[in-house]
């Protein structure tokens, strides 16, 4: 892994934003990982904090984009 942001997450959290990027909802990755949808919401905030991202509305997609440019290439 390149980006020493995305080094920051934990394998769940890594888990959840594969997930996210995916497209899935909240409720989905809950449903997914086993997890309530309120620790889903913990986490995703975990890995907006370690991403250090903005307050902005577009957080997921900046998070989901930080992941796919480290993804690779085929």
């Amino acid at each position: 892994m390149n980006d020493p942001k995305l080094a920051r997450l934990g394998e769940q959290e890594r888990e959840i934003l594969t997930l996210m990027a995916e497209g899935c909802s909240n409720a989905t990755i809950a449903a997914r990982v086993c997890l309530s949808t309120a620790s889903v919401e913990r986490h995703i905030s975990a890995v907006f904090a370690k991403l250090e991202l903005p307050h902005t509305a577009n957080r997921r997609v900046l998070a989901v984009l930080s992941y796919l440019n480290q993804a690779p290439r085929q």
